[in-house]
């Protein structure tokens, strides 16, 4: 602090777990910042950021006091390799590649060996392209909130991917998650670490809905909705949403699309990312929501949560299960916990940024994902 101490006129230090959060305002001398400034803020070794929307020449420096975590990379590779591997399978699947349906854990091993000749150039193929497209979208979105927390020296794990059973959830994935090991210090930092995310994810899924969809078939018959994959023999009609009707009018015009895998990559990707923006908790809607409106967020929370319930009548009985797991992963709380400095107000353009993705939300929202 020694170095940086000359150029403020007053500061507070607050020291939590591993980091110290240094809040001052500089001289007047020194706000533009002065060359001098500048260099002593490219010697810091810590991030930092202008707060001005507190006051003129306000300042607030981050650094870490611990050394740096070792991280168990191995774990999250394996993960991320056995992820790509079940969703690949999965992708293969709903190519048509003939994959044994229901495999008890014990033979598993010894029938993916046998499996790998059966898939055919087709079911391989296009098995990896789903693949490329979904894990890039996790990845996208997951990299999203890493990159954003270390800009911030907030102590953060790599992203865990967690597979799923290929031949029991053909999308072969539950999904990724990070987990952030140290407090937030206000909610401009909580708004660029939630809203990340799901920016990066979707405009990967984009890009797999815009592709994919140059690449899926037509049907000249009508269907029960404008959208479907084929399971087998079994067709599985998919739900709207705004941006995706937008983009199938856009590429494909009328008629019911049997979504090539890439495109229902980027299907998944978009429901993925509305998901996540449900103002709930600790879902990446709940972090901007409670940047936003600080802790008015319970209350649009509980609002929102009643209304799963009442679509799961109407609609999809899903979201009575996604309504159980936002409490199961909030130990039963649907607020979102505060911050260090909840007082900070939040920059102008956080707040645009704030608004933008919740129109993000509304654009992606799929009242009944999958229509019987």
């Amino acid at each position: 602090m020694t170095s940086l101490g000359r150029f403020l006129t007053v500061w507070r230090t607050v020291v939590v777990r591993d980091r110290e959060i240094i809040d001052g305002v500089v001289h007047p001398n020194h706000r533009g910042p002065s060359p001098e400034l500048s260099q002593a803020l490219h010697e810091w070794a810590g991030s930092y950021y202008w707060a001005e929307e507190d006051g003129a020449g306000r300042l607030v420096l981050i650094r870490t006091l611990a050394p740096p975590r070792k991280e168990k990379w191995w774990l999250h590779t394996l993960l991320f390799v056995v992820s790509f591997a079940t969703v690949w399978m999965g992708g293969a699947l709903l190519a048509g590649a003939q994959l044994t349906s229901a495999i008890p854990l014990a033979p598993y091993l010894a029938r993916v060996i046998t499996v790998v000749p059966e898939w055919s150039e087709l079911g391989a193929g296009v098995g990896l392209d789903f693949a490329v497209a979904l894990m890039g979208m996790l990845l996208a979105h997951e990299l999203g909130h890493y990159v954003l927390a270390k800009r911030y020296s907030i102590s953060v794990s790599p992203p865990y991917f967690l597979p799923a059973p290929f031949w029991f959830f053909p999308v072969g994935t539950f999904g990724a998650f990070i987990r952030l090991r140290s407090p937030v210090v206000d909610r401009r930092q909580l708004m660029d670490v939630g809203a990340a995310g799901p920016w990066a994810g979707f405009a990967v899924a984009i890009i797999a809905l815009v592709v994919g969809l140059q690449r899926s078939e037509v049907l000249a018959e009508p269907g029960v909705t404008a959208q479907l994959i084929m399971i087998g023999d079994q067709r599985l009609y998919l739900g709207d949403s705004l941006v995706i009707t937008w983009a199938r009018q856009w590429i494909v015009g009328e008629g019911t699309v049997v979504l090539h895998p890439v495109a229902l990559a980027g299907w998944f990707g978009v429901l993925v990312t509305m998901l996540n923006l449900l103002p709930l908790g600790q879902l990446d809607g709940g972090h901007v929501v409670y940047a936003l409106l600080r802790e008015h967020q319970r209350s649009v929370a509980l609002f929102c949560w009643i209304v799963l319930l009442i679509m799961g009548f109407q609609f999809f009985y899903g979201w009575w299960v996604w309504a159980g797991l936002v409490l199961l992963m909030g130990g039963g709380r649907i607020g979102h916990p505060t911050v260090m400095d909840r007082y900070r107000r939040l920059p102008k353009g956080r707040r645009a940024l704030g608004w933008a993705t919740l129109a993000l939300l509304v654009v992606t929202f799929t009242p009944s994902p999958f229509v019987p």
